[in-house]
């Protein structure tokens, strides 16, 4: 009968086990895929700056690696190997070059800068160039920082004048005028306040009454017989038409004395005849009257 594992075997091999899975996860945090097969390069740096393992390796922008190692060389002061993992299908053509990049998001990170005239492929394990890319804190130390202390005597002035601007008195008498026209402005709210809370519910409360008035007379006007009146006027205004042609006209006495030029005279002649007689009659009345008493 066979015998099976010790206690001592079985405990073991848990603990190997554990051992190996507790590797590949922690590796697997980082980035790294053991189960995934790569090749090895390596690039030479005189400063990796804050690079640290598990980097990542880009090539326009796309993951294609991360850094696995990195190694001082004593023996030759000012040289720094790092060693990188790529993907299997990754071919480095000669001539190409690796830049170290730093940011604030993303820290540290390789950028694989490639070849694109030349087809021959590095050896898996080759060294291959590497350069220290744009620093964009040496960049503001180099760019940035002289504009701003350039700028100083600037700033300065502009202190100076805003100063000198808060030593104005005008700047106080605007600031006061300022108060009084927002004390203003309050109680011109709370004026309209009371307006719209006030008198122009009443206002609307009579645009209701016009409105209902209105509607009254429209339907009142509705019931009117429009065209029984419009016949009467008609009616009146041919009436006094025919009336205006007879006075016009001459075969009638009206239509003689407005417009016959004679008669009209000698009216004028029978009054002024009739004056003189009373006149006369006035001056010598014995002539037209006689008094006789035997």
């Amino acid at each position: 009968m066979k015998k099976g594992f010790t206690k001592e075997a079985k405990i073991g091999i848990i603990t190997l086990a554990s051992l190996i899975l507790l590797y590949v996860g922690f590796n697997y945090l980082k980035g790294v895929n053991l189960l995934k097969p790569t090749n090895r390069y390596y690039v030479d740096f005189n400063n990796v700056k804050e690079l640290t393992l598990s980097n990542p390796v880009f090539v326009d922008g796309f993951q294609i690696g991360l850094v696995r190692d990195i190694q001082y060389d004593y023996k030759n002061s000012g040289k720094i190997t790092v060693m990188i993992s790529l993907d299997k299908e990754m071919r480095i053509s000669k001539g190409s070059y690796i830049t170290l990049e730093n940011s604030f998001l993303s820290g540290s990170s390789l950028h694989l800068h490639l070849n694109k005239y030349i087809k021959t492929p590095y050896e898996i394990g080759s060294h291959i160039e590497g350069r220290t890319g744009n620093d964009l804190m040496g960049n503001v130390e180099k760019n940035l920082v002289p504009e701003i202390i350039a700028l100083f005597p600037k700033i300065d002035s502009i202190l100076v004048s805003l100063q000198t601007l808060i030593d104005n008195p005008a700047l106080a008498k605007s600031l006061d005028h300022m108060e009084k026209t927002t004390q203003n402005l309050e109680v011109t709210s709370r004026h309209l306040n009371h307006i719209i809370g006030n008198d122009i519910p009443a206002i609307t409360a009579n645009l209701k009454g016009i409105t209902t008035n209105f509607n009254t007379f429209s339907t009142n006007l509705n019931e009117l017989d429009l065209k029984s009146t419009y016949t009467t006027i008609n009616e009146t205004l041919n009436n006094l038409k025919l009336t205006t042609e007879r006075v016009n006209s001459k075969d009638n006495s009206l239509g003689l004395l407005l417009n016959d030029r004679s008669l009209f005279d000698n009216l004028n002649h029978l009054t002024i005849n009739t004056d003189s007689l009373m006149i006369d009659l006035k001056q010598h009345p014995k002539r037209y009257v006689h008094f006789s008493i035997f």
